[in-house]
């Protein structure tokens, strides 16, 4: 399963599963280290960085924000 880091509190991560969008809590210590907001990891018994996927979000992320920004 790949899930996207939504936000971290304290100790404790909010991921999204990318396919359902479905959250969960899970401590930052089963995490990857240097963990932040926006990467995303894949859960394999462990959980490990996708910088892969990660980059594909971005990309999507920022050619809707410049969409968004020519409607106007």
């Amino acid at each position: 399963m790949k899930y996207a880091v939504d936000e971290i509190i304290d100790e404790i991560a909010i991921i999204e599963n990318i396919e359902t969008e479905e959250k969960k809590e899970v401590s930052i210590k089963v995490l990857p280290k240097n963990i932040k907001e926006g990467n995303v990891v894949v859960e394999n018994i462990t959980y490990k960085l996708d910088t892969k996927e990660e980059e594909i979000r971005r990309k999507i992320i920022k050619d809707k924000l410049e969409r968004l920004k020519k409607l106007k």
